[in-house]
């Protein structure tokens, strides 16, 4: 009877510390901050793409 016990309490652990694991949140929390600096990159890259070409166009025409 106790190594039935004992079995049980270490099933029950197990399964206690798979739903207790914050690695799933942790990669989720990853993901999302990845996806909000590239989408700053993004717009950040779009705004001055289009500044420098205009810049570059102004000095080519002026040449």
């Amino acid at each position: 009877m106790t190594s039935l016990m004992v079995s049980m309490l270490a099933f029950v652990a197990g399964v206690k510390d798979r739903f207790t694991s914050e690695k799933g949140a942790t990669a989720v929390e990853y993901g999302l901050l990845v996806a909000l600096i590239a989408a700053v990159i993004v717009v950040v890259v779009a705004t001055l793409g289009t500044q420098i070409n205009t810049a570059f166009t102004k000095i080519s025409n002026q040449l």
